[in-house]
């Protein structure tokens, strides 16, 4: 038993969200559940790493989990931004962290990536209601530790799905709210069999109208979990996925539209033969995602643990897309003679398509005494992607036939990692963390908007840190860590573009008492080459960045946990931070300008956030949740027309659990507000310029800019049962 516990504080398996100089306290029987964590323990760290992370267990936002997705759910969190497309937080959402955007978010699954390996995209809503089979979380700001998949340019996300239950049970959850959202969902436990075998479940359905006009939501989402253990095996397999249909809401409105009606959404706009106007009632995304991982983790001895994984990933769907007027060129289409006249235009509805593998391994070897703690390994995955387009309908399509394909292509790419980091304590006070990574890239691609791509990237990535532990309450740490990273599909559509390097400073101190809980941290991050956004969005809604020379992130970090008793409880953060492009040229009105020091774009200067929790009661909680995220340029070239305005939002969350002996078990009640003082704000928005010639022959660069508006208070209402 004493090998167990210190696995666990090695591993820091019951760190709590800034409790990370916290000791094991939590009442776990044998190394059943110690297997379980050791699943993300090579993407993990713990406060005896030179790291800026938070920890978060699936308890703290129980409470709020009626239907929105992860990162919603995440928004409290130290520098983090979340963005809902819908305006509700169903459907398309995003998260930033220290300005960085999701492309630059690393996530991991039981430490598989989860990002797309084109786009570096994390797609939420292909996994709506992740959450509920989700056990813990850790955000790692900034570098972060060697991890599987894309390189963390702004931090690192790793979730850790459902644990090996002891007892059989049954849940059922609903919840209801604005907008029409209803959840439902259905969970269920074995327990363990034969005292080895466990098999576990859940199947989830979320719809909602959205906040934004059409911008509805069908989701349906299962997990399904069958697990062997014993005191030294841990084998897992899981199959995982979803089927997402969301009418598009990705085109914003511009100020105009935003101050008359804000709700408006244009997607599938057009105008018919009496002038009237309409919308495609099928303007929709429709896309479905299965995962499936194996896991075969054996603790060999009491210092040896190895860990092996194979994943498969399948993905495919379309985005419908309505076209008034479209040059018969770009479907291949004749020019047509009707009724006397030359046509060679139409209107049609088309499909784009995207169906792709992604598959490969990780795998780790951990070897850990009092003094060390190693951990190597790596991973080989490899992605294979055909994009093509459909037409299902157009109004004059000469020779062509239902679902002609007008455009095909296919990419495929290659990403191999191998890794050493270790932990070497010198003294009761100090230990110092050493981690190397060596990645290399392959990536092929073929289509119209990418043109002919055929790169291959090799990348070293060293970190290395120390940590002084001055007593049981103080804990500090300086780290220096180098990241490289490969161009994503969208960048190549920008011409040819440079991977970017981010060499990351950090200087943090922890403070930990059972009462008191803070957590202090500087950054510095500079970039060369970083691909920042532009702005713009192409013509299916990504952003798309471009290579900018120098530049850099400095910031001031701080979030605490405070007991104020026995019934009180405060979370506040706070990050303040400067983000620069530094010599940033720009083309305006036909002339080179040098514009000196400029905003990277999306990277808001301040960033508060606050969690008061009053518990009356051990089964009664209630939670006031504030944010404020200051004002945003959405360019690079600090245009007033660019700027997102500051806003603030408050939540109030309340959550009751009736225990009883009967066969139901416990009926815990949720409810949650969000924005009660009714802000209207926008959490998001795209800019673009282009440049319009007069009749004199002279340039004049024209900006201009969308926002994505965000709902006024709304609610959300839920009840679980468990039997």
């Amino acid at each position: 038993m004493k090998t167990i516990f210190k696995k666990m504080a090695l591993f820091g398996l019951t760190a709590g969200a800034v409790n990370a100089q916290e000791q094991p306290n939590d009442s776990l029987v044998g190394k059943k559940i110690v297997l379980d964590e050791v699943l993300v323990s090579a993407v993990r760290v713990t406060k005896t790493s030179p790291v800026t992370f938070t920890d978060v267990k699936k308890e703290q936002i129980q409470s709020r989990n009626l239907g929105q997705d992860i990162p919603v759910l995440l928004n409290f969190l130290p520098s983090v931004v979340s963005t809902s497309d819908a305006g509700a937080g169903v459907g398309y959402t995003g998260i930033r962290v220290r300005g960085s955007d999701a492309t630059r978010v690393n996530v991991t699954i039981n430490g598989i990536p989860y990002n797309d390996a084109e786009s570096h995209g994390t797609f939420w809503v292909n996994m709506p209601d992740f959450a509920s089979s989700t056990e813990s979380l850790q955000l790692q700001r900034g570098v972060g530790t060697s991890t599987n998949g894309t390189a963390a340019f702004g931090a690192s996300l790793n979730l850790l799905t459902t644990k090996v239950e002891q007892e059989p049970f049954g849940e059922i959850s609903s919840s209801v709210g604005s907008f029409n959202t209803l959840r439902n969902n259905i969970r269920f436990s074995s327990g363990l069999l034969n005292d080895h075998i466990e098999i576990s479940g859940r199947l989830s359905r979320i719809t909602s109208d959205g906040y934004i006009d059409r911008a509805s939501s069908e989701l349906d989402s299962y997990f399904l979990q069958g697990s062997y253990v014993d005191d030294n095996t841990l084998i897992k397999a899981l199959l995982f996925g979803g089927h997402e249909v969301t009418y598009q809401s990705w085109f914003g409105v511009d100020a105009e539209v935003l101050a008359a009606d804000r709700t408006f959404n244009p997607a599938g706009i057009y105008t018919d033969e009496n002038g009237n106007t309409q919308f495609h009632d099928n303007q929709v995304d429709n896309y479905k995602q299965d995962h499936f991982q194996l896991h075969w983790n054996e603790q060999v001895s009491d210092t040896w643990s190895t860990n092996i994984a194979l994943h498969y990933t399948h993905g495919r769907g379309f985005f419908e897309q309505f076209r008034e007027d479209d040059d018969f060129g770009t479907y291949g289409f004749e020019p047509l003679n009707v009724n006397g006249e030359l046509v060679n235009t139409t209107d049609v509805i088309r499909r784009r398509w995207l169906d792709n593998d992604f598959y490969g391994t990780t795998f780790s070897g951990n070897y850990t005494d009092s003094m060390v703690d190693l951990i190597f390994g790596g991973g080989w995955n490899k992605y294979e992607g055909d994009h093509f387009g459909e037409i299902v309908w157009a109004r004059f399509a000469g020779d062509s036939n239902i679902r002609d394909r007008y455009y095909e292509d296919n990419s495929t790419k290659t990403d191999l990692n191998l890794f050493t980091k270790a932990n070497y304590k010198l003294d009761k006070h100090w230990s110092i963390y050493g981690d190397l990574q060596y990645r290399t890239v392959g990536y092929r691609a073929n289509g119209e908007d990418t043109g002919l791509v055929d790169d291959t990237f090799n990348f070293f990535n060293p970190k290395a840190g120390i940590t002084y532990d001055m007593n049981t309450n103080n804990n500090f740490y300086f780290s220096f860590a180098i990241a490289n990273r490969e161009p994503n599909r969208n960048d190549y559509e920008n011409g040819n573009p440079k991977p970017e390097k981010l060499n990351d400073f950090e200087l943090g101190w922890r403070y930990v008492t059972p009462n008191v809980q803070v957590n202090t941290n500087l950054y510095y991050m500079g970039y060369k080459d970083q691909l920042v956004l532009t702005g713009e969005l192409n013509d299916v809604g990504a952003p798309l960045r471009a290579n900018v020379g120098d530049s850099y992130r400095l910031g001031l970090e701080v979030d605490a946990n405070l007991n104020l008793g026995d019934h009180f409880k405060i979370q506040p953060n706070i990050a303040l931070s400067t983000n620069k492009n530094k010599d940033f040229l720009f083309q305006r009105d036909g002339v080179l300008e040098n514009l000196g020091d400029t905003n990277i774009s999306f990277s808001p200067n301040v960033i508060v956030g606050n969690m008061f929790t009053y518990m009356p009661k051990e089964n009664l909680q209630l939670s006031v949740l504030t944010k404020y995220v200051g004002k945003q340029y959405m360019g690079n070239i600090d245009a007033e027309s660019s700027v997102l305005d500051a806003y603030s939002q408050t939540d109030f969350n309340v959550q009751y659990v009736i225990t009883t002996d009967s066969f139901i078990r416990s009926i815990t009640l949720s409810g949650l507000i969000n924005n009660v003082f009714n802000s209207l704000y926008e959490s998001n928005g795209f800019f673009f310029t282009f440049d319009e010639a007069s009749g004199t022959g002279d340039i004049t660069t024209v900006e201009g800019a969308g926002f994505y508006p965000q709902a006024g208070t709304n609610f959300l209402m839920g009840a679980t049962l468990r039997f």
